[in-house]
This record gives C-alpha cells, structure tokens and sequence, in this order.
C-alpha cells in the first residue's frame, strides 16, 4: 500500500502512516510513504514512492539505508534507466493510458514504451496512468509486474468490491507472466 496524500499537514500524515502502518502489519502488507523520508522511518514504513520532483534516488537509498524499498514514478525510459542504476527497487511508468491526474506528463507514454522499458530494466515495473480492469490484461501481457491504481478505484460506486475484483484480474494475469 502506498500512502499518497500531499495535503495533510506533518502530524497529520504521521497520525494516518501509524493507523496504516498497524493496519499493514495486521494483514502482512507493505507499506510505502509517498515523498516523505521522515515520516517512512518514523512509523516504520517499509519504504518510500518517489519521483522527479523529489530528493534524488541515490540519497534516498542512503538515507533509508539497503533494507527499505525504494519507488520511484518514471515518464520516460531514460528516468527509469536513471533510477534503477541509481538504486530503486522498482519503477511505475507512465501515464500508460490518458487519465486526468497525469495530464502534466504530456501525452500517454502507450503499451509500446511500457514495454520497452519492462525490456530495458531488470526491477520490477509497474504500469500506471488511466489502468482500469478492462486494460490489465494487455498492460500485464507487456511483463509489468503489476499495475497502480488509483481512479480505478476511488471512482467506483463501491470501492471495497471493485478492489477485490482488480486484485483477482491483476493476480489472473500475474501467474500468466
């Protein structure tokens, strides 16, 4: 699970990160802290999502240390490429499909260069941008590991059911790759 919420303040987030972190103990589920070092470590996360805007993947890693994992949100391959060699444990790259909260990445980077960049790196990648359950099979046919969702999600009417039903397509297609 990652944590991904920039408009809480400091305590606030810190707050949500330690009910999380008791939550993803309870269920043995990881727990990633989206941009924030301080509050990872605080609450014993088992890492943190990263991407362009943020401290570089090499400081990071040093900060964290080799045990904790490492996201970073790459756009091209280039950034991809930068941030394996720099570290990261895995990447999600896109947006693969349009989708309103990545509109300032440019265009959608498309099943082609998703691809290429599960080709070119040797971390897990993960597709994102616009994924819904009717796109997961031919995202995971590209070699993703898996998928990150967000719309797909928070959009449906009951999203508790649409979860599972992801989930189940994500692992259907997982033990096909």
């Amino acid at each position: 699970m990652q944590l991904r919420e920039k408009d809480l303040s400091s305590r606030q987030l810190f707050e949500l990160a330690l009910r999380l972190r008791t939550l993803t103990r309870e269920y043995g589920a990881r727990l990633l802290i989206n941009d924030r070092i301080d509050i990872a470590l605080a609450v014993g996360a088992d890492g943190v999502h990263i991407g362009a805007g943020s401290l570089p993947v090499a400081e990071v890693r040093r900060l964290l240390g080799p045990g904790q994992l490492i996201g970073y949100s790459a756009h091209d391959l280039d950034g991809a490429l930068r941030a394996e060699s720099a570290g990261a444990d895995f990447v999600t790259f896109g947006p693969v499909y349009p989708t309103p909260s990545k509109l300032k990445y440019g265009e959608p980077v498309g099943l082609f260069k998703l691809a290429a960049a599960v080709d070119a790196l040797s971390i897990p990648v993960y597709a994102l941008g616009g994924v819904k359950k009717n796109s997961i099979a031919e995202v995971m046919a590209r070699g993703c590991r898996g998928v990150a969702l967000i719309s797909a999600i928070f959009s449906a009417p009951n999203p508790q059911n649409s979860s599972r039903l992801l989930l189940k397509e994500i692992e259907k297609h997982a033990a096909q790759c």
